[in-house]
């Protein structure tokens, strides 16, 4: 436990209508959106400036207290969650929330790790500008959390992830130093590129606290299709044809289970199946424009009439108004949250090369079926970057505690068919507490060894988020 004289120390950093040392006050704190970690700890510092981070990560350098930084507390694997024993403070940079600059000529905005992603969105937006990462969680996660995670979402097919979009980072190293790289180049080549080494950290290396992002032009034409597929194969070729016929205006393109759309339409108030027909499985397809929305709308339908008519579309419907649109996007991000209504949920974060997702379907079923008879398959995903969200459901009847047991040997035997595949064990939701063992105990050692040396050589005093990642 850490002495009451020493919390106060950190107390006067922030002051203490800032520090929360109730109870009450606390709990949002120490719980992931899932339930699954639970921790404590006997105080939350929000500090409102970079000064204050730096002082506060000083005095904890110095006195070797454990520091978990915390954004919206959207993460999926525990990472932004503390251990249990007490011993360690949660530092939440959600007053960090300022827009520093917004540059219409460079197409870039300087954005405070507080800032929530849904608020970046409108002040691009109303710039004319676009900034497309996108994710279920846009109204509360922050980009602070957004970079340390290296977050994926729906549009990294077209504009990749958080650290392809970020040009520049400011972070306040755990010795209280401030590493202040907020540039705007996109060609740099003097040394090593060291803010890629806090995107996607967890928090490990240092504290996050701005960064440059990429902007780019609004498109002027956007237009959505929702389509019934045979199969996985048959997603693969349209994949592959859209991608031939509409190039880099392709913006989405999500696969999706017939099970997570039941699971979708049984949960969302008001929706409708987007086809007449029963489709075991279904494609979300998104085609962006530059030119005009005559031109999306083209690209996309003449796309579609030859997909039917080559029959690796077996029915399709086209968004007729913004509305349409959206409640058809709708569905496909209630996908994981109408899984939990639905019982127990074993999800898994994967991503295999994307000419291998179909076999990768093809083995895993029986897999999933091996370790729990009768396991519902929810998967969805982002099949345009090979990464699927490989959710499984409890059979229905089943107690839901005694499914939820089974999670470390279901994780087990679909991660090793990943790894056999050559996959990765965490596409988009990093590492955290939930893979740790898993990523030290199958990562090649040399990889290991090198990735503790980067840990010991920016946090020597070991206080950055420990047990998390590596």
């Amino acid at each position: 436990m850490i002495e009451p004289a020493l919390l106060s120390r950190f107390v006067e950093i922030v002051g203490e209508a800032h520090a929360y040392t109730a109870e009450a006050d606390i709990a949002a704190f120490v719980q992931e959106p899932r339930k699954l970690y639970h921790g404590r700890t006997p105080l939350v510092l929000r500090p409102g400036s970079v000064d204050e981070v730096s002082r506060i990560l000083r005095l904890a350098s110095e006195t070797r207290t454990p520091i978990v930084p915390q954004g919206g507390n959207t993460g999926l694997v525990g990472a932004q969650v503390p251990h249990g024993d007490g011993s360690e403070i949660v530092l939440s940079l959600s007053r960090l929330n300022r827009i520093r600059e917004l540059d219409t000529l460079s197409n870039t905005v300087t954005a405070e790790a507080g800032v929530v992603l849904e608020k970046l969105h409108e002040a691009a937006d109303a710039a004319g500008l676009l900034f497309p990462l996108s994710l279920g969680a846009q109204g509360s996660c922050q980009i602070g959390g957004n970079l340390s995670s290296n977050a994926g979402g729906t549009a990294v097919l077209a504009y990749g992830n958080a650290r392809e979009l970020c040009l520049g980072v400011e972070v306040v190293l755990p010795t209280g130093e401030v590493f202040d790289d907020l540039r705007k180049l996109k060609k740099d080549n003097t040394g090593y590129d060291l803010k890629n080494l806090f995107i996607g950290a967890e928090g490990t290396l240092g504290v996050v606290t701005a960064a440059v992002l990429k902007l780019f032009p609004k498109p002027r034409g956007r237009d959505v299709a929702w389509v019934g597929v045979a199969s996985p194969d048959t997603a693969l070729a349209l994949l592959n044809l859209c991608l031939d016929r509409i190039g880099a205006g392709l913006t989405a393109f999500e696969l999706m289970a017939g099970t997570a759309l039941d699971f979708a339409l049984a949960y969302v108030e008001g929706s409708t199946r987007p086809l007449a027909g029963d489709w075991p499985w279904h494609v979300l397809i998104e085609v962006s424009s530059g030119v005009s929305s005559e031109e999306s709308r083209r690209l996309l339908e003449e796309t579609l009439g030859e997909a039917l008519e080559a029959e690796l579309a077996g029915d399709a419907v086209v968004a007729e108004s913004i509305g349409q649109a959206k409640a058809l996007w709708k569905l496909r991000e209630e996908m994981s949250d109408a899984q939990g209504q639905q019982g127990g949920s074993i999800k898994h974060d994967i991503s295999v090369p994307i000419a291998s997702i179909p076999l990768f379907l093809r083995r895993a079923a029986p897999v999933v079926e091996a370790v729990c008879p009768g396991a519902r398959l929810a998967t969805f995903g982002h099949m345009g970057d090979g990464n699927l969200h490989y959710n499984v459901s409890q059979p229905p009847g089943m107690d839901r505690d005694a499914f939820l047991a089974l999670y470390p040997a279901m994780q087990e035997a679909v991660h090793a068919l990943v790894r056999q595949m050559d996959g990765s064990i965490s596409a988009e939701h990093g590492i955290g507490q939930m893979k740790r063992a898993e990523l030290i105990a199958t990562a090649p050692p040399v990889a290991i060894d090198l990735m503790r040396r980067v840990k010991t050589a920016f946090d020597p005093a070991g206080i950055m988020n420990p047990g998390k990642t590596i």
